[in-house]
């Protein structure tokens, strides 16, 4: 067992050149229309004092474009609901940077969808939680939201704007996971996206309507099955593990890949590939992870990604404790950090939900 293990932590690599930032979520504002049980946001009708401005908002996406042009995820809250929305996706876009949004779709008709699209916007991410208005309502906390995110959808399909649905995985929705991919589908979007939430913002108090360990796992190991029958991408996030399943249902297939594209090489990209602004400028590894690495007012975000003690911890696999630091899928999974501080108390324990057992332990 000892030398299983000498040989595992020899094979991790020690912290080396600064990666690049490959995904930055921008949450534009606080507002929002609707009222979901599980906003990490804890979003509500008022912008937070002290949100960004424009003029804030255009020297981020500068320094953005300096740190190496990553894709920005225009978010909130609502983000149509900020005025500004479409001149910071001009602006991104005049910077060649690779501009995105996710919306709740309530606001969406077809002059903002032209809008959208007129503004340089190449994605838009619509969320949607369920196959029914009971489901979907009752999550977000508003009767209608239903349809009108069904109708966006059709509307971004009809002015062939690419988009993709975003779902919270909750005890509320768990059940109709099947047949949302089906629906996702028939909607003609190019990916689904799956949300298992972490314990945060208002999610906080609905923790026990979170789905548990056991069922987390056996979701994403029908999602990672599900994505060798499937022509559109899959992507969990705060489901490291799926890629470790993946690789495994790799192997099981003779090194057939998924059918679905794959966009990311690494399960937990938290300050490895992926940041996280706030409204008021706050940098965090994500919109899980309520630590904040260092505030836009005060610094670039070049300067927070690169020699923030947070990032950089977050990038040593020496300082990883538990299985997860012994564990020979590390480099591909990494454990969700967001979980592990908001189930242990501290971003580099074991991430709880994980059945994994490394072969260290075996």
């Amino acid at each position: 067992m000892s030398k299983t293990r000498t040989t595992t932590k020899k094979a991790k690599k020690s912290p080396g050149k600064t990666p690049l930032p490959r995904v930055v979520a921008w949450e534009i504002t606080k507002r929002c229309n609707l009222a979901c049980s599980h906003c990490r946001a804890s979003a509500s009708a008022e912008a937070a004092p002290g949100e960004l401005s424009t003029a804030d908002g255009i020297k981020l996406l500068k320094s953005l474009r300096a740190a190496g042009s990553p894709i920005v995820i225009l978010t909130g809250g609502e983000p149509l609901l900020r005025e500004d929305v479409f001149e910071l996706a001009r602006a991104g876009k005049n910077l060649g940077l690779y501009m995105a949004l996710a919306t709740n779709g309530n606001l969406v008709n077809d002059d903002v969808a032209v809008k959208i699209a007129k503004s340089g916007i190449q994605r838009v991410a619509v969320s949607i939680d369920g196959v029914t208005s009971e489901t979907h309502d009752k999550i977000r906390g508003t009767q209608g939201s239903f349809s009108a995110a069904i109708k966006a959808a059709s509307i971004f399909r009809k002015h062939e704007m690419p988009f993709q649905i975003n779902t919270s995985v909750t005890r509320y929705n768990e059940g109709e996971l099947q047949s949302m991919c089906g629906l996702v589908e028939a909607l003609g979007a190019e990916a689904w996206h799956i949300f298992m939430v972490v314990p945060m913002g208002r999610a906080v108090g609905i923790s026990g309507d979170l789905v548990n360990s056991a069922r987390y796992n056996e979701i994403i190991q029908w999602l990672a099955d599900k994505a060798f029958t499937t022509s559109i991408e899959i992507k969990p996030t705060c489901a490291p593990q799926y890629y470790r399943i993946i690789r495994q249902n790799t192997n099981a297939n003779n090194g057939a890949p998924p059918k679905g594209r794959m966009t990311a090489t690494r399960g937990c990209l938290a300050g490895q590939g992926f940041a996280f602004i706030s409204a008021t400028g706050n940098v965090q590894p994500c919109g899980y992870f309520p630590v904040v690495a260092g505030n836009l007012r005060k610094h670039t975000f070049n300067q927070i990604w690169r020699s923030s003690a947070l990032f950089q911890q977050l990038r040593d696999p020496a300082k990883y404790k538990g299985r997860c630091g012994r564990c020979e899928f590390f480099a591909m999974c990494g454990g969700c950090r967001a979980r592990a501080l908001a189930t242990s108390g501290h971003f580099l324990n074991d991430d709880l939900y994980c059945s994994y057992i490394p072969r260290a332990d075996a």
